[in-house]
């Protein structure tokens, strides 16, 4: 009875990881890019009252008689389902379709990964993030360029003064990953690389426009 109480015990603590992880899911679905989590589980480890195999007499063999102890959870898997399009009239709101993350700079200098699209222009007109940090490569608008377009190959070009074709400013990049489910999650939309992530891999986009 006492074994069945630890091994029933440790369900409920592994559903409740999985209902936390469902609740913050929920929690940020109004989120840019926000990328779910789902939990995964595995069994515990068996006691062997009779191991698999051994003899029960000298022509037969036991199927064996183990008794499992519990559930836990194993981990935790970034889930890359495409968001729903949101057209906010902000030529610096991006959306990626399909596999890539935008490069972020922090403040340490380590680069983080995002699929939060909602840029906007710092005071020196560099593109950066909702938190302020600057997107890599960083790309930085003249004050007085007009007609500021970014294509869906990811090209920045603007109109600047005295110039009658459109200047290219720089290209954004996305990153991907071979397993992008191994990428830790640091808050604030990114993500970063881990040895079960894989290094990451940058191109210029392609597809359908932002």
């Amino acid at each position: 009875m006492i074994r069945a109480l630890y091994t029933a015990a440790s369900g409920m603590s592994a559903q409740q990881t999985n209902l936390d992880t469902i609740a913050n899911n929920l929690a940020n679905s109004g989120t840019a890019g926000f990328r779910q989590r789902q939990v995964q589980f595995e069994d515990m480890i068996y006691q062997n009252l009779v191991t698999p195999g051994s003899a029960e007499t000298q022509q037969t063999l036991s199927a064996g008689l183990q008794v499992g102890l519990g559930t836990k959870t194993a981990a935790s898997e970034v889930i890359m389902t495409q968001g729903d399009p949101n057209n906010t009239g902000n030529p610096y709101d991006l959306e990626i379709q399909g596999a890539g993350f935008f490069q972020v700079s922090l403040p340490d200098g380590t680069i983080a990964y995002t699929r939060a699209g909602n840029f906007h222009l710092n005071s020196q007109g560099t593109i950066v993030t909702s938190a302020g940090d600057t997107i890599l490569p960083a790309i930085t608008i003249p004050s007085n360029a007009t007609n500021v377009v970014i294509s869906q190959y990811g090209v920045v070009t603007a109109t600047l003064p005295g110039q009658t074709n459109a200047a290219q400013l720089g290209t954004i990049q996305l990153a991907t990953f071979p397993n992008t489910g191994g990428l830790s999650s640091i808050g604030s939309n990114l993500l970063q690389q881990t040895a079960s992530s894989g290094n990451p891999i940058t191109d210029t986009p392609g597809g359908p426009a932002e």
